[in-house]
């Protein structure tokens, strides 16, 4: 099943239940995703839908940190249950060290040295880690191996 078909099939249970904040984040993604495909004139893939998702999430997170901040507690709590719905629709995520363990294979793939060659080992590690990882936490990682 793809992951337009399994947003439809979500968008309809969550209609059913009444679930209202599902509803409202599905409709979200779905129109975010519609505003991607007229931009771009084609149906997007699965990938394309994943970092739309993905840069959702990374909206929520930037969010949450900003209303921690202004001790918004309420909205840090909605920004939350977004999120971990957003997460439903992504590949499973890598953990810390699932994350670290393909960043030392990568660098020495890249026979990288140094911090210099940050953006050659991002560049390889990307299609790997594309919706499974928040790329602060990817960039970070790969900043204390090279390091």
């Amino acid at each position: 099943m793809s992951l337009r078909e399994r947003l439809n099939d979500e968008l309809k249970a969550s209609m059913k239940s009444k679930d209202e904040l599902k509803l409202s984040v599905i409709r979200m993604v779905r129109s975010s995703i519609k505003n991607r495909e007229i931009e771009r004139q084609h149906e997007l893939d699965d990938r394309e839908i994943i970092e739309i998702i993905s840069t959702l999430c990374k909206q929520r997170r930037e969010s949450i940190r900003l209303f921690q901040e202004a001790k918004r507690q309420d909205l840090v709590d909605k920004e939350e249950r977004e999120l971990s719905l957003l997460l439903e629709f992504l590949p499973q995520q890598l953990t810390r060290e699932e994350l670290q363990e393909l960043v030392k294979k990568t660098i020495a793939e890249c026979g990288a040295q140094g911090p210099k060659d940050m953006g050659r080992v991002m560049k390889a590690l990307q299609p790997s880690v594309a919706g499974r990882a928040d790329g602060k936490l990817v960039s970070d990682v790969v900043k204390e191996q090279l390091a």
